[in-house]
């Protein structure tokens, strides 16, 4: 960040204090010097170059900001870059791996949930945090979990069509709980199995 000053007639100017913090970022570690009033989304975005995280508002009514803060949806335009400290930062570019996109990113191409794309890192990433925390959400659900994310070109069916894809594809790639074998005696509360003729 660069900051000017008006000079004061020769006066030596004092330095704004600098933080160094150290964080994680799509796996990342990383360590920043910040100035104290940093933002997070400006450090997201001029600091390291990532500029999935938009900026819509600057007053935390969009959601265009959200990312990830040890798995928790939170709009980084309001929280101060050395709040990160310590802490694990996901963005919409570490969605995907490098050779294929995540279960929220195909949704939105299947479902069309999207439509300038300006909104749609911010629905993801709090789409994530709620298939993180529920893996198998209602409509309802996504809705009440979207609803700090604006979108201004759509009616938002289909981002809510893309989350549910999402869970659903998410669910169906879950390993499945394997069944006990039939060998294993049966716990000791439960009475053994009659064998079969």
């Amino acid at each position: 960040m660069t900051t000017v000053y008006d000079d004061l007639d020769g006066q030596e100017a004092t330095g704004v204090p600098m933080r160094r913090i150290r964080f994680s970022i799509n796996g990342d570690k990383k360590v920043a010097e910040v100035e104290p009033r940093l933002l997070l989304a400006h450090l997201i975005r001029q600091g390291i170059g990532l500029t999935g995280t938009h900026m819509g508002c600057d007053t935390t009514n969009c959601g265009a900001c959200t990312v990830l803060v040890d798995g928790r949806a939170v709009k980084s335009c309001t929280m101060l870059a050395v709040q990160a400290d310590g802490h694990e930062i996901t963005t919409v570019e570490g969605l995907a791996t490098a050779s294929e996109l995540h279960p929220l990113q195909e949704g939105f191409k299947e479902e069309h949930g999207l439509q300038c794309g300006f909104c749609t890192p911010g629905m993801m990433l709090s789409a994530k945090a709620l298939l993180d925390a529920n893996p198998d959400p209602t409509e309802e659900d996504v809705r009440w979990a979207l609803s700090g994310n604006l979108c201004r070109c759509t009616g938002y069916q289909n981002i809510v069509k893309s989350v549910l894809w999402a869970a659903a594809k998410l669910r169906a790639q879950a390993p499945a709980e394997e069944p006990a074998a039939a060998d294993e005696p049966a716990p000791a509360d439960e009475p053994a199995p009659e064998p079969e003729a």
